[in-house]
């Protein structure tokens, strides 16, 4: 029986260090890694390729039941998958073998725990974007403009690219997309 280790961030900024740690404490001869949501499991090409690679008697070890799923949904299926195929799921912090009845039972439990955590913070996350937007503050995705377009095209005229991106403190790349009105 090997065991694999499936290690995920969700951002580029974050570090998957602390989770490949104790994923080699738990004894996982290889471990598999990505930074990328956890939203959707078809997006994952490393987790894919990990569950297409297990075979009958291997182990899958997780650190956290929400790395290796964001919903009961995708949850299910895996674990389904997995035990399908003979493939014990283990997930270290919260202890959950999936070899065994309670351990399967209290990883269902999880699984809608998992899901909830993460309604609630796309809730909150929506609810800050309602306030942004009422407040002015947000035009849509990115950031806020840096500048009125108008203004530099006018300045663009008068004293040239360069120094208009000078006086309004952006790239000249922002001046030629305002001048081009590609920065509308």
């Amino acid at each position: 029986m090997a065991k694999y280790g499936y290690a995920r961030v969700s951002s580029a900024d974050q570090d998957c260090a602390i989770q490949v740690e104790a994923l080699q404490k738990a004894g996982c001869e290889i471990i598999r890694q990505e930074k990328v949501s956890g939203r959707d499991v078809d997006n994952r090409p490393e987790l894919r390729t990990l569950l297409e690679f297990l075979r009958s008697g291997d182990e899958l070890v997780v650190t956290k039941i929400d790395r290796l799923a964001r919903s009961v949904r995708d949850l299910a299926n895996i674990v389904h998958d997995l035990k399908g195929r003979g493939v014990a799921l283990r997930v270290v912090q919260q202890q959950i073998d999936t070899s065994t009845a309670a351990g399967s039972a209290f990883l269902s439990m999880l699984g809608v725990f998992a899901e909830f955590e993460n309604e609630i913070r796309r809730e909150r996350q929506l609810a800050g974007i309602a306030r942004a937007k009422a407040e002015g503050k947000y035009v849509g995705k990115g950031r806020p403009p840096v500048c009125e377009p108008e203004k530099i095209r006018a300045s663009v005229v008068l004293i040239g690219a360069s120094k208009t991106a000078r006086k309004f403190a952006v790239s000249r790349a922002t001046v030629y997309r305002c001048v081009n009105g590609v920065l509308a």
